[in-house]
């Protein structure tokens, strides 16, 4: 029997209840059982303007002096974020601005998207991709006002300089790509700034930089797009028909070219960095402490090979630092910095079947393994000065991110978060003295904490951001279960939510999903890449049970349970979808008649897969944006699917294709698209629809206009009707199934 543990809530709620009244009427138990089942809100109230769970606190960033740190949220739950401090030395949370009060929350906007500290009190932000200063009276200006996307705000060791990325002055900006800019931090409403790098082309772009520390020149990431194609994506909405232009790749085709660069502030062209091939992805780059190295971290296009090179910043001469190939391998999850000192670089790399960190001090020796275990770290940071590695990592439960140190010469792990599972996302004040923290868990919406490294395991609550409703209702139990995969045995890791009342004597209908990799997270509502958490809660309120697995290709789990995802979307990952369902069927508590399955992208790919290849597992299953046709995919996605030729092609890529693989359908389908997506295109999905009817399958079609490829967040209503839609649909073919 499986013990789910209670959220606070819903114990808080039920004793309330339950000291009302001795002997309740029949009416008064009715309500009773009601609301300890889950919560009574409807998809209208769960997902509103002013929202339940409040708007999460993002943004961080921290005075040059660690005694601040601006964060960017809003109070009362909408959708504008203003910019706010918090002080580790009083304790105080203050409002910097206020440019979110005049917004309608209908509007959605976004607000602030980034805020830091410049000199003598003043702030420097983004709003509408245009540069404001706050000054320390309050009051705000406009910076720069003939520019327009600027983002990535970077101020200069010394405090002296504002680094930024603008969008080229003419043609359509890339997204997240520009010229680079740098101006005085004391420099005053009309003054203007420097460009440094960038092209006028929009598709010759910076895209990323970094400051030395001498705060003289500044390291960069550029991509050339030149060579890519364009693809018009023509769809009808607002009356007329409009077309979505974008650069977009297949595979096989032109990808971008990426060069790292250096640039002094004195003057000068900008000096590239050569690789041997330039259509291989960049994972990282930095210059040593001194100024005198830069590494760039490359991998080849299938994520087979990681090859770390090593330049003289004066000279450009290169060597290859280090290299290490593996035919099947998946995930380019590299990171590389520098060692305290320049004594080399840190490497965090899985070349002992898991990710742990490594120091290696010089090109082509055998680098030292630092941390070691059945266990995985996402990221790391290097302290410098007093010669000390943090990290995120699942080392306490496969399912969590907890934040750890240890000194760079190795030894025992320090967990400097508290016991309490979930996920942190952290950022490290200048001296390492504290941790600004992004913290949830499965009971908890995301807040910012602020850890003290002097006393682990100790944090300030600084932000308190769901609405008093969230408080008064009862959510759904979620715990974590392992089993074996049905096929060959690899460990297996699920998150299950059952209803607040679950009665493991009863039969209960289930949904699978949303179905993705990297789907099992111990934080509020599991995935973020999608607002389903009010969805999850809503089926459970309703007497569902909710299931996601780690299936193979996700992080956390190590080679071995990644790898055997090598060539086989729509295959393997199915498997372990099913092996799920087999584990919560053998528990005797979920209804093997009354389960379904959903997943948007490449979980839409493995819902279509599922409902063909093994029919009658699922009662109905809902593919949003699915991925029909790995042809069409990205580039990267052939680190899975492997390269688009070869003597087993096509069948190979066929194979992985949902579109081609759904003549087995049987049971019901809805598709959920729009028609703007360029991720995923729409026409793929009209593809599969026209040999569904040629077939004469039948199937559910639900088309958003104007929709891109995150259909179910891009605004209130749309995400309302979506979801409306889906729980119709399962409760006509999954839990009132006949």
């Amino acid at each position: 029997m499986m013990k789910f543990r209670v959220s606070v809530h819903a114990m808080s709620v039920a004793l309330a209840i339950a000291s009302l009244n001795a002997a309740p009427s029949a009416s008064a138990q009715q309500q009773q059982s009601q609301a300890v089942a889950g919560t009574s809100f409807s998809l209208d109230e769960l997902y509103r303007y002013k929202s339940l769970v409040g708007l999460e606190p993002l943004g961080y960033s921290w005075a040059a002096d660690s005694s601040a740190v601006l964060f960017l949220w809003n109070d009362e739950g909408y959708s504008f974020r203003d910019i706010w401090s918090w002080s580790p030395k009083t304790g105080q949370k203050t409002r910097l601005t206020f440019l979110g009060k005049d917004s309608k929350p209908e509007a959605e906007a976004r607000g602030i998207a980034q805020a830091v500290f410049l000199a003598n009190g003043r702030i420097a932000f983004t709003l509408g991709g245009q540069l404001h200063i706050r000054e320390a009276d309050g009051t705000v200006v406009k910076a720069e006002a003939d520019k327009r996307g600027i983002r990535k705000l970077t101020v200069s060791p010394d405090g002296s300089k504002l680094a930024f990325i603008a969008a080229a002055p003419t043609g359509t900006p890339v997204a997240g790509g520009g010229q680079l800019w740098v101006r005085d931090t004391k420099a005053g409403e009309g003054a203007t700034a420097t460009r440094l790098a960038g092209s006028d082309d929009p598709k010759l772009y910076i895209e990323d930089f970094k400051w030395a520390d001498s705060g003289k020149a500044i390291a960069f990431q550029q991509a050339d797009d030149r060579a890519m194609p364009e693809r018009d994506i023509y769809y009808d909405a607002k009356g007329k028909l409009q077309n979505n232009r974008v650069i977009r790749a297949f595979p096989g085709e032109e990808t971008s070219k990426t060069t790292v660069g250096l640039v002094s502030l004195a003057g000068g062209q900008p000096r590239l960095f050569e690789r041997p091939d330039a259509k291989h992805d960049v994972w990282g780059y930095g210059l040593s402490h001194d100024g005198k190295k830069l590494f760039v971290s490359s991998a080849d296009m299938e994520a087979k090979e990681h090859t770390i090179y090593l330049y003289d910043a004066a000279t450009g001469a290169r060597e290859t630092f280090y290299q290490l190939r593996e035919a099947k391998h998946l995930r380019p999850d590299w990171e590389v910095a520098w060692a305290p000192g320049d004594d080399g670089l840190i490497i965090l790399t899985d070349r002992d079947g898991w990710l742990q960190l490594y120091h290696q001090k010089k090109a082509g020796e055998a680098p030292r393994q630092i941390t070691s275990g059945k266990w995985e770290i996402a990221s790391f940071e290097v302290d410098d000065k007093n010669k000390q590695l943090y990290f995120t990592a699942n080392k306490s439960a496969l399912q969590d991110r907890q934040l750890y140190r240890v000194p760079v010469a190795g030894g025992k792990i320090e967990q400097m978060s508290g016991p309490a599972g979930g996920t942190h996302e952290p950022v490290y004040s200048p001296d390492f003295s504290r941790i600004a923290d992004w913290y949830s868990n499965d009971d908890l919406p995301p807040e910012l904490f602020v850890i003290d490294t002097a006393k682990p395991g100790k944090a300030a609550q600084v932000t308190k951001s769901p609405q008093p409703e969230f408080y008064g209702q009862t959510w759904a139990k979620t715990r974590y279960v392992q089993f074996p995969s049905h096929v060959d045995g690899m460990n297996l890791l699920g998150r299950v939510s059952v209803p607040a009342n679950f009665d493991p004597a009863k039969k209960y209908p289930v949904i699978v999903g949303s179905v993705y990799s990297d789907a099992v997270h111990n934080q509020w509502g599991g995935r973020r890449a999608h607002p389903t958490w009010g969805l999850d809660q809503y089926f459970v309120a309703q007497g569902y049970i909710v299931l996601t697995v780690n299936i193979r290709g996700s992080w956390g789990q190590g080679r071995d349970h990644n790898q055997t995802q090598y060539e086989s979307y729509g295959e393997t990952d199915i498997n372990d979808l099913e092996s799920g369902v087999r584990y919560l069927i053998a528990q005797g508590y979920a209804d093997p008649r009354r389960i379904g399955i959903w997943g948007s992208s490449y979980g839409g790919l493995m819902t279509i897969m599922s409902l063909s290849k093994k029919p009658g597992l699922y009662a109905a299953g809902i593919a949003g944006a699915p991925a029909t046709n790995v042809w069409h995919a990205f580039p990267a996605q052939m680190w899975i699917m492997g390269p688009p030729e070869g003597p087993d092609m096509p069948r190979r890529y066929e194979a992985q294709s949902a579109l081609y693989q759904a003549k087995g359908i049987k049971d019901p389908l809805m598709i959920i698209h729009g028609t703007r997506d360029s991720v995923v295109l729409y026409s793929d999905t009209m593809a599969l629809a026209e040999q569904m009817i040629q077939r004469e399958q039948m199937f559910e079609l639900v088309t958003l206009p104007g929709a891109n490829h995150p259909w179910d967040a891009e605004n209130i209503p749309q995400t309302r009707f979506s979801f409306k839609k889906m729980v119709e649909f399962f409760d006509r073919n999954v839990k009132n199934r006949k």
